[in-house]
Protein backbone atom coordinates (compact mmCIF):
# COMPACT_ATOMS: atom_id res chain seq x y z
CA UNK A 1 0.00 0.00 0.00
CA UNK A 2 1.58 3.33 -1.04
CA UNK A 3 2.62 5.96 1.48
CA UNK A 4 2.94 9.70 0.95
CA UNK A 5 4.53 12.07 3.44
CA UNK A 6 4.45 15.88 3.69
CA UNK A 7 7.10 17.70 5.70
CA UNK A 8 7.98 21.35 6.26
CA UNK A 9 11.71 20.99 6.94
CA UNK A 10 12.48 24.66 7.81
CA UNK A 11 15.65 24.68 5.66
CA UNK A 12 16.77 21.57 7.61
CA UNK A 13 17.37 23.67 10.72
CA UNK A 14 16.40 21.75 13.84
CA UNK A 15 14.91 23.11 17.03
CA UNK A 16 18.31 22.38 18.59
CA UNK A 17 19.96 24.85 16.19
CA UNK A 18 21.65 22.11 14.18
CA UNK A 19 21.55 22.27 10.38
CA UNK A 20 21.24 18.75 8.93
CA UNK A 21 19.66 17.57 5.66
CA UNK A 22 20.88 14.09 6.59
CA UNK A 23 18.80 14.06 9.75
CA UNK A 24 15.72 15.10 7.77
CA UNK A 25 16.38 12.21 5.37
CA UNK A 26 16.69 9.81 8.32
CA UNK A 27 13.31 10.92 9.72
CA UNK A 28 11.71 10.29 6.33
CA UNK A 29 13.51 7.00 5.62
CA UNK A 30 12.15 5.43 8.82
CA UNK A 31 8.66 5.48 7.27
CA UNK A 32 9.65 4.21 3.81
CA UNK A 33 7.31 6.52 1.84
CA UNK A 34 6.78 6.20 -1.91
CA UNK A 35 6.29 9.96 -2.32
CA UNK A 36 7.58 12.87 -0.22
CA UNK A 37 6.41 16.49 -0.41
CA UNK A 38 8.88 18.93 1.16
CA UNK A 39 8.51 22.62 1.95
CA UNK A 40 11.06 25.31 2.92
CA UNK A 41 14.12 23.90 1.19
CA UNK A 42 17.26 25.98 0.62
CA UNK A 43 19.20 25.44 -2.60
CA UNK A 44 22.71 26.95 -2.87
CA UNK A 45 21.92 29.56 -0.19
CA UNK A 46 24.77 31.11 1.76
CA UNK A 47 22.83 30.93 5.04
CA UNK A 48 22.80 27.10 4.84
CA UNK A 49 26.30 26.52 3.50
CA UNK A 50 25.48 26.59 -0.22
CA UNK A 51 24.06 23.05 -0.15
CA UNK A 52 21.33 21.92 -2.53
CA UNK A 53 19.09 20.55 0.21
CA UNK A 54 16.51 19.12 -2.19
CA UNK A 55 19.11 17.12 -4.08
CA UNK A 56 20.93 16.08 -0.90
CA UNK A 57 17.78 14.62 0.68
CA UNK A 58 16.69 12.97 -2.59
CA UNK A 59 20.09 11.28 -2.99
CA UNK A 60 20.07 10.06 0.62
CA UNK A 61 16.64 8.50 0.03
CA UNK A 62 17.45 7.10 -3.42
CA UNK A 63 14.67 9.15 -4.98
CA UNK A 64 14.30 11.40 -7.99
CA UNK A 65 13.34 14.99 -7.30
CA UNK A 66 11.19 17.76 -8.76
CA UNK A 67 11.87 21.22 -7.32
CA UNK A 68 10.20 24.61 -7.65
CA UNK A 69 11.84 27.79 -6.40
CA UNK A 70 9.27 30.10 -4.87
CA UNK A 71 12.08 32.58 -4.24
CA UNK A 72 15.16 33.09 -6.40
CA UNK A 73 17.97 35.62 -5.83
CA UNK A 74 20.81 35.22 -8.33
CA UNK A 75 21.90 31.58 -7.86
CA UNK A 76 20.20 31.13 -4.47
CA UNK A 77 16.80 29.41 -4.37
CA UNK A 78 14.17 28.53 -1.77
CA UNK A 79 11.07 26.45 -2.34
CA UNK A 80 9.27 23.12 -2.41
CA UNK A 81 9.99 19.66 -3.79
CA UNK A 82 8.35 16.35 -4.61
CA UNK A 83 10.54 13.25 -4.22
CA UNK A 84 9.71 9.71 -5.29
CA UNK A 85 11.27 6.42 -6.36
CA UNK A 86 8.26 5.66 -8.56
CA UNK A 87 7.95 6.71 -12.24
CA UNK A 88 7.00 10.39 -12.30
CA UNK A 89 6.67 13.41 -14.57
CA UNK A 90 6.66 17.08 -13.70
CA UNK A 91 3.38 18.57 -14.91
CA UNK A 92 3.53 22.13 -13.61
CA UNK A 93 5.57 24.35 -11.30
CA UNK A 94 4.65 27.96 -10.76
CA UNK A 95 3.93 30.90 -8.46
CA UNK A 96 0.79 31.57 -6.46
CA UNK A 97 -0.71 35.04 -5.95
CA UNK A 98 0.89 37.34 -3.40
CA UNK A 99 1.65 40.97 -2.79
CA UNK A 100 4.06 43.15 -4.74
CA UNK A 101 6.51 45.85 -3.81
CA UNK A 102 9.24 46.24 -1.20
CA UNK A 103 7.02 45.16 1.70
CA UNK A 104 5.43 42.26 -0.15
CA UNK A 105 5.14 38.97 1.75
CA UNK A 106 7.31 35.96 0.95
CA UNK A 107 6.59 34.58 -2.55
CA UNK A 108 4.67 31.31 -2.63
CA UNK A 109 4.33 28.58 -5.24
CA UNK A 110 3.07 25.11 -6.01
CA UNK A 111 4.46 22.00 -7.68
CA UNK A 112 2.49 19.29 -9.53
CA UNK A 113 3.81 15.89 -10.55
CA UNK A 114 2.09 12.85 -12.03
CA UNK A 115 3.34 9.76 -10.19
CA UNK A 116 2.62 6.17 -11.16
CA UNK A 117 1.59 4.21 -8.08
CA UNK A 118 0.61 0.62 -8.68
CA UNK A 119 -0.17 1.22 -12.34
CA UNK A 120 -2.27 4.36 -11.75
CA UNK A 121 -1.09 7.91 -12.39
CA UNK A 122 -1.76 9.94 -9.24
CA UNK A 123 -1.71 13.73 -9.55
CA UNK A 124 0.27 15.07 -6.59
CA UNK A 125 0.38 18.80 -5.85
CA UNK A 126 2.34 20.34 -2.99
CA UNK A 127 2.36 23.92 -1.75
CA UNK A 128 3.24 26.20 1.14
CA UNK A 129 0.68 28.96 1.62
CA UNK A 130 1.21 32.45 3.03
CA UNK A 131 1.01 33.67 6.61
CA UNK A 132 -1.68 36.29 6.03
CA UNK A 133 -5.33 35.40 5.59
CA UNK A 134 -5.85 37.43 2.41
CA UNK A 135 -2.81 35.76 0.84
CA UNK A 136 -4.05 32.27 1.66
CA UNK A 137 -7.52 32.91 0.29
CA UNK A 138 -6.11 34.23 -3.00
CA UNK A 139 -3.71 31.29 -3.20
CA UNK A 140 -6.47 28.75 -2.48
CA UNK A 141 -8.66 30.34 -5.17
CA UNK A 142 -5.77 29.97 -7.62
CA UNK A 143 -5.18 26.34 -6.64
CA UNK A 144 -8.87 25.54 -7.12
CA UNK A 145 -8.97 27.33 -10.46
CA UNK A 146 -8.25 26.21 -14.04
CA UNK A 147 -4.44 26.32 -13.72
CA UNK A 148 -4.29 23.65 -11.00
CA UNK A 149 -7.10 21.52 -9.54
CA UNK A 150 -9.55 22.75 -12.18
CA UNK A 151 -7.25 21.90 -15.08
CA UNK A 152 -8.56 19.08 -17.33
CA UNK A 153 -5.34 17.11 -16.73
CA UNK A 154 -5.83 17.20 -12.95
CA UNK A 155 -8.21 14.26 -12.90
CA UNK A 156 -8.76 11.43 -10.44
CA UNK A 157 -6.88 10.42 -8.37
CA UNK A 158 -5.53 13.64 -6.83
CA UNK A 159 -3.61 14.45 -3.65
CA UNK A 160 -2.96 18.05 -2.55
CA UNK A 161 -0.67 18.36 0.44
CA UNK A 162 1.75 20.64 2.23
CA UNK A 163 1.94 23.40 4.81
CA UNK A 164 -1.22 25.48 4.40
CA UNK A 165 -0.69 27.72 7.45
CA UNK A 166 -4.43 27.25 7.93
CA UNK A 167 -6.31 25.54 10.74
CA UNK A 168 -9.52 23.56 10.09
CA UNK A 169 -11.53 26.58 11.28
CA UNK A 170 -10.08 28.89 8.63
CA UNK A 171 -11.84 29.92 5.42
CA UNK A 172 -8.88 28.75 3.34
CA UNK A 173 -9.11 25.23 4.80
CA UNK A 174 -12.90 25.09 4.39
CA UNK A 175 -12.66 26.08 0.74
CA UNK A 176 -10.20 23.30 0.02
CA UNK A 177 -12.20 20.79 2.07
CA UNK A 178 -15.25 21.61 -0.05
CA UNK A 179 -13.39 20.26 -3.12
CA UNK A 180 -11.25 17.47 -1.62
CA UNK A 181 -11.41 15.40 1.59
CA UNK A 182 -9.04 16.04 4.45
CA UNK A 183 -7.19 12.73 4.85
CA UNK A 184 -7.25 13.06 8.63
CA UNK A 185 -10.99 13.76 8.70
CA UNK A 186 -11.48 10.61 6.59
CA UNK A 187 -10.27 8.54 9.55
CA UNK A 188 -13.59 8.32 11.42
CA UNK A 189 -12.27 6.56 14.52
CA UNK A 190 -9.05 8.54 14.89
CA UNK A 191 -8.64 11.98 16.33
CA UNK A 192 -6.85 14.40 13.94
CA UNK A 193 -3.23 14.97 14.96
CA UNK A 194 -1.43 18.36 15.05
CA UNK A 195 1.99 18.83 13.49
CA UNK A 196 3.20 22.20 14.79
CA UNK A 197 5.29 23.07 16.72
CA UNK A 198 7.24 19.85 16.67
CA UNK A 199 8.32 19.74 20.31
CA UNK A 200 4.78 20.21 21.62
CA UNK A 201 2.37 20.04 18.66
CA UNK A 202 -0.85 22.00 19.10
CA UNK A 203 -1.77 23.29 15.63
CA UNK A 204 -3.03 21.35 12.61
CA UNK A 205 -1.70 23.38 9.68
CA UNK A 206 -0.01 20.65 7.61
CA UNK A 207 -2.66 18.83 5.59
CA UNK A 208 -3.25 16.23 2.91
CA UNK A 209 -6.43 16.59 0.84
CA UNK A 210 -7.50 13.65 -1.32
CA UNK A 211 -9.99 13.04 -4.11
CA UNK A 212 -12.81 10.49 -3.96
CA UNK A 213 -10.83 7.61 -5.45
CA UNK A 214 -8.17 7.79 -2.71
CA UNK A 215 -9.04 5.48 0.20
CA UNK A 216 -7.11 6.54 3.30
CA UNK A 217 -6.04 3.52 5.37
CA UNK A 218 -3.80 5.22 7.93
CA UNK A 219 -2.64 8.69 8.93
CA UNK A 220 0.21 9.38 11.32
CA UNK A 221 1.80 12.52 12.63
CA UNK A 222 5.40 11.33 12.91
CA UNK A 223 6.47 11.92 16.51
CA UNK A 224 9.76 10.06 16.77
CA UNK A 225 12.43 11.63 19.01
CA UNK A 226 14.42 12.63 15.93
CA UNK A 227 11.37 14.19 14.23
CA UNK A 228 10.73 16.34 17.28
CA UNK A 229 14.09 18.13 16.82
CA UNK A 230 14.87 17.87 13.07
CA UNK A 231 12.45 20.69 12.13
CA UNK A 232 9.85 22.89 13.80
CA UNK A 233 7.12 20.88 12.01
CA UNK A 234 6.36 17.17 12.31
CA UNK A 235 5.90 15.14 9.13
CA UNK A 236 2.41 13.90 8.25
CA UNK A 237 2.30 10.42 6.69
CA UNK A 238 -0.71 8.99 4.80
CA UNK A 239 -1.05 5.35 3.80
CA UNK A 240 -3.68 4.78 1.13
CA UNK A 241 -4.83 2.82 -1.83
CA UNK A 242 -6.39 3.97 -5.07
CA UNK A 243 -9.87 2.82 -5.92
CA UNK A 244 -10.43 1.85 -9.57
CA UNK A 245 -10.89 4.85 -11.84
CA UNK A 246 -12.04 5.07 -15.43
CA UNK A 247 -9.19 4.77 -17.91
CA UNK A 248 -8.33 7.83 -19.98
CA UNK A 249 -6.90 7.62 -23.46
CA UNK A 250 -4.76 10.74 -23.36
CA UNK A 251 -1.63 11.06 -21.26
CA UNK A 252 -0.78 14.12 -19.20
CA UNK A 253 1.83 16.41 -20.72
CA UNK A 254 3.75 19.10 -18.94
CA UNK A 255 1.83 22.34 -18.61
CA UNK A 256 3.89 25.40 -19.40
CA UNK A 257 3.36 28.87 -18.02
Amino acid sequence: MPRILTYNVRRCLGTDGRLSPGRIADVIAAYEPDVVALQELDVRRARTGGIDQADSIAQALGMQMHFHASLRVVEEEYGNAILTHRPSRLIKAGPLPGGTGRLAPEPRGALWASINLGGTDVQVITTHLGLRRYERLAQVDCLMGPQWLGHPACREPVILLGDFNASPRSRAYRRLASRLRDAQAAMLHQRPMPTFPSRMPMLRIDHAFVSRSIHVARVESVRSPMARVASDHLPLMIEFHVMPVKAHKAGVERIHE
